[in-house]
């Protein structure tokens, strides 16, 4: 394997690229853990595939903006790295699948030369801040939330508190009150309000703090009813840190920040938080509010006038994917992408239809769509004949007809049953049977490969999820029916209630049964969720239970959507939430690597880093003594108080107080210089102690392997 090199602007970014170049050298060749590689691989947006010797490059997007140039350098990376097709996924993002592991660094520097970063797009980190699409040109929207996406997204990425949590840290931005950004589900969720103080206008947020799909979802908190616009900065930085220090570790299915909020509870946690401010670099932090959106450069272009041949499905596009923006005489046009999948020719295509017609401000949408602003009303004939020229102009937009989908088992080690499959027979069905959908906005259907949500299926008035069961010696593939999903708005939601398990392939009969029995029962005016809870949970259980009858299996039932044989489970070990290191050796090599950090920070007068990794260190290093000692690790302040009571209460190590008011001097003196440099002399002296300790054991043992076998 060749070493490769770059030349790029951003100093950080070229060494970031490197630092990965080497460490796939140090893997390849067995002088790196293969756990340890897995989570630096993770952090920098690298994710193992169900096929072996591949890799998925997750591209993150801050709130899902794509600029046209972007687009056809994400296509031509896809041709020339990957398969020529780009996945839209529901966290904004762009998914590349088959790429050699070996090419990521040269893939990642390609990127990185249009602005483009892999950096925390998956792992225990802070993952890409999503927002809602229309933030800037929404009617409802106090103000525009983009900057504020942007800001957080900045300000976080490679800050040391945010590589290495429990598990990963999700944070939305929804335009207004509606909620389309689904702030009740992440680990910190805001929209956007603004009130009167002193007679001057000033902006804040509702605050939704400890939310979570997967499966054991929990809707979100309200942390604050309205936050000022300068304190959503610090108060996130408080969280994530918070988390880091207090979030489970052992366990990574109880390791989100939901779980911690349900353990210590609302009061805890933010009196947690607000500990943290002393440790923060500022205490305010200004946003600037110039607006993301912008204008397109063609505003006097004339268009072409001509008759639409295809009238009927002209008016249904206007009518479902067409909306007059808040900028009089300019329309949002939002775009479907069956399954989220849009070859790279056509993606070129897309871009080139964007520079003649909207403004170079590209959003990806949550429902794995495309959103192109700022269309003038004289443009939308031309510019619907483009699109449906290249197959992107079907009706229906965030309709029942167009349904939400994670890839599954096509690329995903998690998925248990095939969810693109599934999808493509659902929205068949719809568009055969129940044509009239496409203008019903109230019905979502998501579906996901298994219970881990990606596909969101909790959120939907109709979700599905991923499964299995035994018929026989046999396995059925199946899918989980779950009803009564959806968002109320204010940052308040419902999450699905689980109805029924079936076999895949009766999907379309469960669908076709469960709409004939709204048509026919619902009142006119009754939306699906108020008809579910008045019928109930049982209703609804009776009336697919003959679906779900196992005892009438046929051969088909046996073979998953999309497939040619039996079925068989096949679920691998997910990479989600990243893996811990507990070898000890493993350990003490990590905090000399972030003695390191902190002594390159401090040096370049990064003072708050510094002081993190200094942190860091610490515990990284009684976290391998203490394993050493057979003592289990939850999470970092059990660390820090069990290192006292097995090391500095029996005089192993001695400190001035104890080991916990060491380390916790980080969030008790403002981050200054001053401070920077004294914490990191009693890093070194606790890491010179630690290295003694270490040898000594070594000693001991070696003497004592000596006079066992009898040799001198």
């Amino acid at each position: 394997m060749q070493s490769f090199r770059t030349e790029l602007e951003n100093p950080l970014v070229q060494k970031d690229i490197i630092e990965l170049d080497k460490k796939i050298h140090a893997f390849r060749e067995g002088s790196l853990n293969e756990e340890k590689f897995r989570s630096l691989r993770l952090a920098r947006g690298i994710y193992g595939q169900r096929q072996q010797g591949v890799q998925m490059i997750r591209i993150k997007l801050p709130f899902g903006k794509v600029t046209r140039r972007q687009l056809l350098k994400i296509a031509d990376i896809s041709d020339e790295y990957s398969t020529g097709n780009l996945h839209l996924t529901t966290r904004q993002d762009i998914q590349i699948h088959f790429v050699s592991l070996d090419r990521t660094p040269e893939l990642w520097a390609r990127l990185e030369e249009d602005d483009i970063t892999i950096r925390e797009a998956c792992g225990n980190t802070v993952r890409n801040v999503t927002a809602s699409a229309t933030a800037g040109i929404d009617p409802d929207e106090p103000f525009d939330v983009s900057p504020y996406a942007y800001a957080v997204f900045s300000y976080f990425l490679r800050k040391p508190f945010g590589q290495e949590l429990g598990r990963k840290f999700k944070i939305a931005f929804s335009s207004s009150e509606k909620d389309t950004a689904f702030s009740y589900i992440h680990d910190l969720g805001f929209i956007p309000r603004i009130q009167i103080e002193n007679g001057k206008l000033t902006r804040g947020f509702k605050v939704m703090i400890g939310g979570g799909l997967g499966a054991q979802p929990f809707l979100a908190h309200t942390a604050f009813e309205f936050l000022p616009d300068d304190q959503i900065i610090p108060f996130t930085e408080s969280v994530i840190r918070v988390f880091d220090r207090y979030g489970e570790r052992s366990s990574r299915h109880k390791a989100r920040l939901k779980y911690l909020l349900n353990k210590i509870g609302l009061a805890e946690l933010l009196r947690l938080a607000e500990e943290e401010r002393k440790a923060l670099y500022q205490q305010r932090y200004p946003i600037e509010h110039t607006s993301s959106s912008f204008k397109p450069e063609n505003n006097n272009k004339v268009y072409t006038t001509f008759k639409v041949t295809d009238a009927p499905k002209f008016q249904a596009w206007l009518k479902t994917n067409v909306f007059e923006q808040k900028q009089q005489g300019y329309f949002g046009v939002n775009i479907r992408v069956l399954l989220g999948n849009i070859p790279s020719d056509k993606a070129r295509k897309l871009a080139d239809i964007v520079t003649h017609y909207a403004a170079d401000d590209i959003r990806i949408t949550v429902n794995q769509g495309f959103l192109l602003k700022y269309v003038t009303k004289e443009a939308l004939p031309s510019l619907y004949q483009e699109l449906n020229a290249i197959g992107l102009a079907d009706p229906g937009f965030d309709s029942t007809a167009y349904i939400t989908a994670c890839p599954g088992t096509d690329t995903c080690n998690l998925g248990i049953s095939s969810s693109t499959g599934i999808t493509k027979a659902l929205e068949q069905v719809i568009r055969d049977e129940f044509p009239d959908l496409i203008y019903n906005r109230d019905i979502k259907i998501k579906i996901s490969g298994c219970m881990n949500s990606c596909g969101q299926h909790g959120l939907a008035q109709i979700g599905f999820h991923g499964s299995s069961f035994k018929a026989g010696n046999q396995v059925v593939p199946a899918l989980q029916l779950l009803l009564g999903g959806g968002t109320l708005g204010k940052g308040e939601g419902r999450i699905g209630d689980k109805i029924i398990k079936i076999p895949s392939k009766r999907g379309p009969a469960l669908l076709r049964t469960l709409l004939i029995d709204f048509e026919k029962n619902g009142t006119s005016d009754e939306i699906f969720n108020s008809y579910y809870d008045r019928q109930g949970k049982d209703y609804f259980y009776q009336l697919l239970k003959p679906i779900a009858d196992s005892s009438s299996l046929t051969p088909t039932d046996f073979i998953d959507w999309d497939q040619d044989e039996k079925f068989k489970t096949e679920i691998g070990v997910g990479e989600c939430a990243g893996v811990m290191i507990d070898l000890v050796a493993t350990l003490v090599f990590e905090a000399e690597e972030k003695q390191a950090q902190a002594a390159e920070t401090l040096g370049t007068g990064l003072y708050a880093d510094s002081i993190y990794f200094s942190y860091a260190s610490f515990v990284s290093a009684a976290k391998a003594l203490l394993l050493a000692k057979d003592v289990q690790c939850n999470t970092q302040i059990g660390i820090i108080n069990d290192f006292d009571k097995h090391f500095t209460t029996n005089g192993l190590f001695s400190f001035k107080d104890s080991f916990r008011e060491q380390v916790l001097k980080i969030n008790q003196e403002e981050p200054g210089e001053e401070f920077a440099k004294r914490y990191y002399t009693e890093l070194q002296s606790f890491l010179e102690e630690v290295k003694n300790y270490r040898n000594k054991l070594k000693e001991e043992q070696s003497t004592l392997q000596t006079k066992e076998t009898g040799t001198i």
